[in-house]
C-alpha cells in the first residue's frame, strides 16, 4: 500500500507591523511620483508663475494631435513610397532580361542573315525542353538554321531521341518510344527559308532520369545533320515563340 502523500506546510513568522511598513513605503512612494508628475507639470505650463491658460492648453492639444496626424500620414506614404520602389525595381529587372533577351535574339539573326555572315548549311542552332505540369510529358523546341541557299526553302523532318538512366542502367530512347502520336510518327515537318523554331511533345517514361537529348533533322532531298545537348543545358536554354523565315 502506497503512502498518502500530505502537502508540506511552511511556518512563517506573522509581523503585523513589517505589513504596514510596506504599506506606507509604497504610498510614501505613490506621493512621491505623483507630486514630481505634478511639479513637472506647473513648471512646463507655469513656468512665470503666471496662471495657466484654457485656451493655451487646449492650442497645445489641438497641436499635439495635429503633429500626431501628420506622423501618421508620412509613415503611410513612406510605406507607399517603399512598395513602389519595390515593384519599379522588379519591373525593371524584368525590362533588363528582356532586353537582354531581345539582344541576344537580335544578334543571332544578324549572324544569321547579315551580308558577312558565314555561309552555313542545315543546322541545329539549339533545343529547348520544358516539363508539362502534372505528367509526364515534355514540349521541345529545336532551332533550325541555313544560309547556304539564300531565298530558297529547305523543309523535311525531324526527330529527337533522348538517352538516360532507368533501373540503374543506361538506355536510350527513340522518336518511336518517345512520340507522343497526332501523325508525326516519321517525325516533325518543318519548312522554312533561314531559321525555324519547330515545337514538339514527346513522352518519357516513368522512372526514367534523362541526361542528354539528341536532335536528328533530314530535308527532303538528301542531307542528315544530329546535333546533341545535355539535359540540364536544354532545360536552362530560353524559349522564344515559333518563328519561321
Amino acid at each position: 500500500m502506497s503512502r498518502r502523500a500530505y502537502p508540506q506546510l511552511i511556518v512563517q513568522q506573522h509581523d503585523p507591523r513589517a505589513k504596514r511598513r510596506r504599506v506606507l513605503g509604497w504610498s510614501i512612494l505613490w506621493l512621491i511620483t505623483l507630486a514630481a508628475v505634478a511639479a513637472g507639470t506647473w513648471f512646463y505650463f507655469r513656468p512665470t508663475g503666471e496662471p495657466l491658460d484654457p485656451r493655451t492648453l487646449e492650442a497645445l492639444r489641438t497641436e499635439n494631435d495635429g503633429l500626431k496626424q501628420r506622423i501618421a500620414v508620412l509613415e503611410r506614404a513612406d510605406q507607399v513610397d517603399r512598395v513602389a520602389s519595390t515593384d519599379l525595381q522588379q519591373t525593371l529587372r524584368e525590362r533588363e532580361e528582356e532586353i537582354a533577351g531581345l539582344r541576344t535574339d537580335l544578334a543571332f539573326y544578324s549572324r544569321l542573315v547579315g551580308g558577312g555572315a558565314r555561309r552555313e548549311g542545315l543546322s541545329v542552332h539549339s533545343v529547348h525542353v520544358a516539363p508539362v505540369k502534372d505528367s509526364r510529358a515534355w514540349n521541345v523546341t529545336a532551332t533550325l538554321t541555313q544560309n547556304m541557299k539564300r531565298s530558297q526553302v529547305t523543309a523535311g523532318r525531324l526527330q529527337v531521341s533522348v538517352e538516360g538512366v532507368s533501373n540503374g542502367q543506361l538506355k536510350s530512347l527513340s522518336w518511336t518510344d518517345l512520340a507522343s502520336g497526332g501523325g508525326e510518327a516519321a517525325g516533325i515537318a518543318f519548312s522554312f527559308k533561314y531559321f525555324q523554331r519547330v515545337p514538339g511533345t514527346i513522352m518519357l517514361p516513368e522512372g526514367f532520369t534523362p541526361n542528354r537529348i539528341k536532335v536528328t533533322v533530314e530535308a527532303d532531298g538528301g542531307g542528315r545533320v544530329e546535333q546533341g545537348f545535355a539535359w540540364e543545358e536544354a532545360r536552362a536554354a530560353e524559349e522564344s515563340s515559333n518563328v519561321q523565315q
